[in-house]
């Protein structure tokens, strides 16, 4: 039965997947920029970027194209990357694991600081803890991320030396783990090298800690509305009059409730960073899917463009399902069919 509730939901996708597909193909035609231009070089006669132009298939009706690029998709190809000259779906899997390694380590700090955070300060309105709360969203939301990586880089690294050069997953003088998982921590865990894999934590650090400065607003603040909407239902105060203690009434009854709104938010910050990784990849230097498609987008590179953005559409997918997985399992009453 859940096997099969799955299936439909992915085949309830398809539809959005496909508008994703004709949006890309088509805004990325609408960019500025020449990549015939481009990679004939500034020296180029026009008779040269018009047989580069030839020979990418730019010259071709608009409808060719995507129907071309539509059969590649059939065939599992995402095309080739012209400034690299590689494989996109090649790139993609060997650059994805390090965005995923990032995003995920920095929405557990996230979480591991703003639900316990929001929960103190839903059940002490107004105290200093509530302050805290409001201050720490305030600031998260305020700051740029550009702006607060910079800041740890200059000062852990530049000034107090504690954090290692923010240029990639790995210091130059460690060699990457054996690829089992494109995940660092985890292959160097899995080859018993604890000095690779403590080599590659001190590099997540400043970049997890920029990126968990920024989502911890929204997830306290979500957790601290659900939380002083439910300590104020009638259930509640029906769970205190029969002598619960105030422990078993705040976790069991009270944070699994307001655990819907907060787990819907955690998923909408998920793909968003993963969406806008590619600030603090750019400033770290750290060789993600996000920093991919920015060099790709300002050569005018098509196809590692469209296989980013192709990607991002099916994790959203993908989060979703598990959104709606997890829902059930904190609240049995909410139904997959719905």
């Amino acid at each position: 039965m859940l096997l099969k509730v799955i299936a439909k939901r992915l085949l309830g996708a398809l539809p959005n997947l496909v508008g994703v597909i004709v949006i890309t193909f088509v805004l990325t035609r609408a960019l500025p920029g020449d990549p015939a231009a481009y990679f004939a070089g500034a020296s180029a006669t026009k008779e040269a970027i018009e047989q580069v132009r030839a020979q990418l298939g730019l010259d071709r009706p608009l409808v060719e194209q995507f129907f071309r690029y539509v059969a590649d998709l059939a065939r599992g190809e995402l095309g080739t990357s012209l400034t690299t000259g590689q494989p996109v779906l090649q790139e993609l899997l060997q650059r994805l694991p390090a965005s995923i390694e990032m995003v995920v380590l920095a929405l557990l700090l996230a979480c591991a600081i703003a639900l316990p955070l929001g929960v103190l300060a839903a059940t002490r309105p107004g105290s200093w803890i509530d302050q805290l709360c409001r201050l720490v969203t305030t600031a998260g939301v305020s700051l740029p991320t550009f702006f607060t990586g910079l800041v740890l880089a200059y000062v852990f690294y530049f000034l107090l030396g504690w954090a290692p050069s923010p240029l990639g997953r790995l210091d130059p003088m460690f060699s990457p783990p054996p690829t089992v998982t494109g995940l660092y921590l985890i292959d160097a865990a899995l080859a018993a090298d604890g000095a690779l894999w403590w080599a590659s934590l001190r590099q997540l650090i400043l970049p997890v800690i920029t990126m968990a400065l920024f989502v911890l607003a929204p997830i306290a603040r979500m957790t601290r509305a659900s939380m002083l909407a439910v300590l104020g239902s009638d259930f509640i105060r029906t769970a205190r009059a029969s002598g619960l203690g105030p422990g078993t009434v705040l976790v069991t009854y009270a944070l699994r409730n307001a655990l819907l709104p907060v787990v819907t938010t955690l998923g909408m910050v998920f793909g968003f960073m993963l969406g806008s990784s590619v600030v603090i990849e750019k400033v770290f230097g750290w060789p993600g899917v996000g920093s991919y498609a920015i060099d790709a987008l300002t050569a005018s590179d098509y196809a590692p463009i469209q296989g980013f953005v192709l990607a991002m559409g099916v994790l959203f997918v993908l989060l979703n399902l598990v959104i709606d997985l997890l829902y059930t399992l904190i609240d049995p009453r909410v139904s997959l069919e719905g």
